[in-house]
C-alpha cells in the first residue's frame, strides 16, 4: 500500500493496477474543458435507454474503494454536479460576491491611514506610532490568506469565508470601542490574521474554470484586489473630515457585514465537499448506497502533516523558484508603491489647496487606471481562448500570459518619474491634473503586473498554482505593510528640503526600472527557468503522459485540435 493512500485516509485499494496513478493525473489534467466534457455527458444519456448520466459516467471511469468495501466518487463521476459546468450566471453571481468580499477586506487596509491623525490625538501617541495599525494589519494579512487557505480546502469555501468575515467584524468592534492604543494594535493584528483574501478567492476561480479558462476569473479578482486599495482612501477622505475617530471603524464594520450578508446565501464551490454532497444525496435516494465523498472516507479527517506541507509550500516555492520570487517582489513591490502613494498624495495635493475631500478624490485616477487595465486584456483572453480551443492548451507557452505585461509594465517607471517632477506644484506652473495623469499610468502598471504574474503561475505551475501565487499574494500584503512605516519618512526626509516629494518618487521610479526587468527575462528564458524546476517538470510530465495516454485510445475523429 503506498504512502499516498494512507495519506488521504481509509487505505484505498484499487480496482485496476493503474488506477492510482491515473486517478492523480486526472486531478492534474488539463487537456479537456468544461464545456466539452460536460457535453460528453449529455451525449452518453442518448447512447442507453434507462441509464441515467451518472450510471454512465460511473461506468467510464477507473472505481476505487477502501479496504472495509466503500466505493469512492471520483471527479468524473461528479463531474455534472461539480462548479466547472455550473452555468455561466452562477458562476458569475458567485465571483461578484468574492468581488465585494475582497474589496471588503483591501478597504479596512487602506481607509486606516485616515485615521491616523485622529489616532495620534485621541491617544496621545505620534503619527508614526499610530502608523503601526496599518503596518501590522497588512503583515498579518498576508500570513492570515497563507493560514486560511488549507482550511478552506478541507471545510469548503463558504463556511471558512463566513467565519473569516464573522471575525473581522468582531475585531472591527473591538477597535472602534478600544480604551487604549495597545487594545486598537491588537484589534488591528487580529483583523488582518483572521483576513481569508488572497489564496481562498484565487482558489475559487479554480473551482469554478479549468486552467485554460481561468484568464476570465483571474482578471475580475484581481480588479477586485487592487480596487479595495483604492476605495478606501476615496470613502477615507470624508470619514476624516466630517467624522469622530470611531467611524473610520463603524464603517468598516458595516461594509463587512453587508458583504457577509450577501456571501451568505452563495453556494459552496470547493469540488471535494461538492462530492461528499452528491454522495450523501445518492445513499439518502438509495441510487447506491455504498458510495462515499473523498473527505468522508479520510482518517483521520484533518492530517496535520498536510496541512503544515500546504502551509509550507507557499514559502518554499517563494524561496527556491526563482519566477515565483522574482515576480512575487516584483508584485509586491507594485502594490507597495500604491500604499507609500497614500502618506505622498497629502503633501503633493495639498500645494495646489487640496483638503481631505480633494486628496480623497485625487485617487479617482487610479481606479480609473486600474479599470483601463482590466478592460485592456479582454481582447488577449478572448485571442488566447480561440487559439486554445482550436490548437489546444499546448499551443501557448506559459510565457504568452506576459506578452502584455512587456507593453504596460514600463508605465510603472514612466508614470512614477512623470509623477516625481509634476509634483513640483503650482509655482512652475504645472496643473493639478498633471500628477494624476501619471499616477492612472502607475495603475495600469500595477493591475498588469499582478494580472499577469497570477496568470504566469497558473499556466506554468498547474496543481501547484494556488501556493505559487499563495506567495505573490504573501509578498503584496507584507511589502505594502513595512511601507507604511517609511512612506512618510520617506517623501520628508529625502533629498534637499524643497525637492522632497521629487526626491522620493525619484527613488521609487528607479526602484521600479530594476524590478521590471525580470519580466523580460521570464518572457524570452521562461521555458529555460521552468525546466530547472521541479514542481513545474512535475506538472509537465504529467500532462504529457495523460495526453498520450487519452490520444492513443480515442477515436479517428477526436484527433482533431478541435477535440482536445
Amino acid at each position: 500500500m503506498s504512502s499516498e493512500e494512507k495519506k488521504d485516509g481509509a487505505p484505498l485499494r484499487d480496482h485496476s493496477p493503474q488506477e492510482s496513478k491515473e486517478e492523480i493525473e486526472h486531478h492534474r489534467d488539463n487537456s479537456t474543458s468544461s464545456s466539452e466534457r460536460a457535453r460528453d455527458l449529455e451525449k452518453g444519456v442518448e447512447d442507453g435507454v434507462g441509464n441515467s448520466k451518472d450510471d454512465r459516467r460511473k461506468s467510464s471511469v477507473p472505481q476505487k474503494y477502501t479496504e472495509d468495501g466503500k466505493r469512492v466518487m471520483t471527479e468524473d463521476e461528479a463531474w455534472p454536479h461539480l462548479g466547472y459546468c455550473w452555468p455561466s450566471w452562477k458562476k458569475w453571481m458567485l465571483l461578484s460576491s468574492i468581488f465585494a468580499v475582497q474589496v471588503s477586506m483591501n478597504f479596512n487596509t487602506s481607509v486606516f491611514p485616515n485615521a491616523v491623525p485622529l489616532i495620534a490625538e485621541e491617544y496621545g501617541v505620534s503619527k508614526q506610532a499610530a502608523r503601526v495599525g496599518q503596518m501590522i494589519f497588512l503583515v498579518a494579512y498576508a500570513f492570515g490568506c497563507e493560514l486560511w487557505a488549507p482550511w478552506s480546502e478541507e471545510f469548503g469555501r463558504w463556511p471558512i469565508l463566513q467565519l473569516s468575515l464573522f471575525l473581522v467584524n468582531i475585531w472591527q468592534i473591538l477597535a472602534a470601542l478600544a480604551p487604549n492604543f495597545g487594545s486598537l494594535i491588537v484589534a488591528r493584528f487580529l483583523g488582518g490574521l483572521c483576513s481569508a483574501g488572497g489564496s481562498v478567492t484565487i482558489g475559487m476561480v479554480a473551482d469554478l474554470f479549468q486552467p485554460e479558462e481561468q484568464q476570465w476569473g483571474i482578471a475580475f479578482v484581481v480588479l477586485s484586489s487592487v480596487a479595495g486599495t483604492t476605495v478606501g482612501p476615496i470613502v477615507g477622505g470624508p470619514i476624516e473630515k466630517y467624522l469622530p475617530l470611531q467611524w473610520n471603524f463603524w464603517i468598516q464594520l458595516i461594509f463587512g457585514a453587508v458583504v457577509q450578508a450577501i456571501h451568505f446565501f452563495m453556494p459552496e464551490s470547493r469540488s471535494t465537499i461538492l462530492m461528499d454532497k452528491r454522495a450523501k444525496h445518492l445513499r439518502k435516494t438509495g441510487e447506491d448506497t455504498n458510495v462515499y465523498g473523498p473527505d468522508e472516507v479520510k482518517k483521520p479527517r484533518i492530517s496535520g502533516h498536510e496541512v503544515m506541507i500546504t502551509w509550507i509550500r507557499p514559502f518554499e516555492m517563494f524561496v527556491k523558484e526563482p519566477i515565483v520570487l522574482s515576480l512575487s517582489l516584483l508584485s509586491g513591490f507594485s502594490d507597495a508603491l500604491i500604499f507609500t502613494f497614500q502618506e505622498g498624495f497629502n503633501p503633493v495635493y495639498k500645494q495646489w489647496g487640496f483638503g481631505p475631500n480633494g486628496v480623497a478624490l485625487a485617487f479617482l485616477p487610479i481606479l480609473i487606471g486600474y479599470i483601463l487595465a482590466y478592460v485592456s486584456y479582454f481582447p488577449f483572453i478572448i485571442k488566447d481562448k480561440r487559439i486554445i480551443s482550436q490548437k489546444g492548451p499546448d499551443a501557448l507557452p506559459p510565457e504568452h500570459r506576459l506578452y502584455w505585461l512587456l507593453y504596460l509594465a514600463p508605465l510603472e517607471t514612466i508614470g512614477l518619474f512623470g509623477f516625481a517632477w509634476t509634483s513640483l506644484g503650482p509655482e512652475y506652473g504645472i496643473p493639478w491634473i498633471a500628477p494624476m495623469i501619471f499616477s492612472s499610468c502607475i495603475a495600469i502598471a500595477n493591475y498588469a503586473i499582478y494580472m499577469s504574474t497570477i496568470d504566469y503561475m497558473v499556466a506554468s505551475y498547474g496543481v501547484y498554482s494556488a501556493s505559487a501565487s499563495g506567495g505573490n499574494g504573501f509578498a503584496r500584503d507584507f511589502l505594502a505593510g513595512i511601507a507604511a512605516l517609511y512612506s512618510t519618512p520617506l517623501y520628508e526626509n529625502v533629498g534637499p528640503p524643497e525637492y522632497h516629494l521629487e526626491y522620493a518618487s525619484t527613488i521609487l521610479a528607479c526602484l521600479a526600472f530594476v524590478v521590471t526587468i525580470p519580466i523580460y527575462i521570464f518572457y524570452w528564458k521562461g521555458e529555460w527557468f521552468r525546466e530547472k524546476s521541479k514542481f513545474a517538470q512535475s506538472l509537465d510530465a504529467d500532462r504529457k503522459e495523460t495526453r498520450n495516454r487519452r490520444l492513443s485510445s480515442a477515436k479517428p475523429e477526436q484527433l482533431e485540435p478541435s477535440n482536445w
